[in-house]
């Protein structure tokens, strides 16, 4: 299999006057499984296609272990790639999608052809689909298909844009762990571009978010959710999102009170809290994830402060409360938490569960300026 390396990675269009790639820094490990996720316009499909070969850099490089392969051709390169779209040839049957790569990048018989087909399809569950033509298949069917023709190949590194999008909630789920479990035994270095940050976190050993062109941050899910290096992770990285209020820090040095008069926030630090982190008198962002915020149905006085219920959704194992607090503020509770909308409660959570960005830079201020930068690395 091959480590991938994307070296100051850089896509223009338009003469330059459209930056959809901005220098990225990216290494695969051998193996790996990493999901780059972003929003829509992000710059994650067109990375995938450079190291694909579909695109063309603008400059910098792509490296399959230590070959650059930035000038080789698509064809010529160890990749499979699975689309969005499944990318099947409508008159041709799953026995001709699934051998026609075969068929072109290697010199094997026909016969040799058919078992290696035959294999993969025993593989997929789709065995007894082989003289159907696409139109007969339902989209899951179809995403095994593409997925066999992909590992067929046989390649050192597996590329999939999107590939479930187009499948309902439950497909997408089984398809999730098939693909993993698939990487996973053959030991493929693969790249998943995916617009789901749900999907993202559940399958990749690490995460690499993308906005503007840019890469955010790099991490193991969980760290990149505990520790998010920026406003923008911390709200893309999260479901339900995490909550942000506009906030000014009042610290002498040694303590420090973090205000919002409209909310109605007074939030004190602890003294040892504030000796580990620089604050300063100045406008700061606060995020609280819903999952962290505590609600009190019957209010004390004693909770970090008080909102009105404007929503309550319950979903089951959840009840997601919606609170007048900015735009849409939501708190995650327990079933047995259900307060009625209208009703006044209490809004809690603790300091070891909250963030602080710069008003500016968005970048966590309690965060170093060396941990940001292993964040990107």
């Amino acid at each position: 299999m091959a480590r991938v390396t994307l070296d100051t990675l850089r896509k223009e269009f338009d003469r330059g006057t459209i930056v959809a790639v901005d220098d990225i820094d990216l290494e695969i490990e051998d193996g790996e499984f990493v999901t780059v996720v972003g929003p829509s316009g992000c710059g994650k499909t067109t990375t995938l296609r450079m190291v694909a070969g579909l695109e063309e850099p603008t400059s910098g490089a792509v490296r399959f272990d230590d070959e650059d392969v930035t000038e080789v051709h698509a064809k010529e390169r160890p990749v499979a790639m699975v689309f969005q779209n499944y990318a099947l040839y409508p008159h041709k049957t799953v026995m001709g999608n699934m051998e026609f790569g075969l068929k072109m990048s290697t010199d094997m018989t026909p016969d040799e052809r058919r078992e290696r087909v035959t294999e993969m399809a025993e593989m997929m569950g789709i065995e007894d689909l082989l003289d159907d033509k696409p139109d007969e298949l339902s989209g899951g069917q179809k995403q095994r298909v593409a997925l066999g023709r992909a590992i067929a190949r046989e390649p050192e590194v597996f590329l999939f844009d999107e590939p479930l999008s187009n499948l309902d909630a439950k497909l997408r789920t089984e398809m999730r762990a098939e693909i993993q479990k698939l990487q996973k035994e053959f030991g493929v270095t693969a790249m998943y571009v995916t617009h789901d940050q749900e999907e993202a976190m559940t399958m990749g050993d690490r995460l690499a978010i993308l906005n503007d062109g840019e890469l955010q941050q790099v991490g193991k899910p969980t760290e990149v959710y505990e520790n998010p290096v920026n406003e923008f992770v911390a709200g893309f990285i999260g479901s339900p999102s995490m909550n942000f209020i506009d906030v000014a820090v009042e610290t002498d040095g040694s303590s420090a009170t973090i205000r919002d008069d409209d909310a109605g926030l007074a939030f004190d630090l602890s003294d040892e809290y504030v000796a580990g982190h620089e604050l300063e008198n100045a406008p700061y962002t606060l995020g609280i994830r819903p999952e962290n915020i505590r609600i009190v149905e019957n209010p004390t006085g004693d909770e970090t402060l008080t909102s009105t219920v404007e929503v309550v959704e319950p979903i089951g194992s959840d009840n997601y409360v919606h609170l007048a607090i900015n735009e849409d503020f939501l708190a995650r509770s327990p079933p047995d938490v259900l307060p009625e909308p209208g009703d006044e409660v209490g809004v809690a959570f603790d300091e070891a569960d909250i963030h602080l960005f710069d008003a500016e830079t968005g970048e966590d201020v309690f965060l170093t300026d060396e941990e940001i930068a292993a964040a990107v690395a």
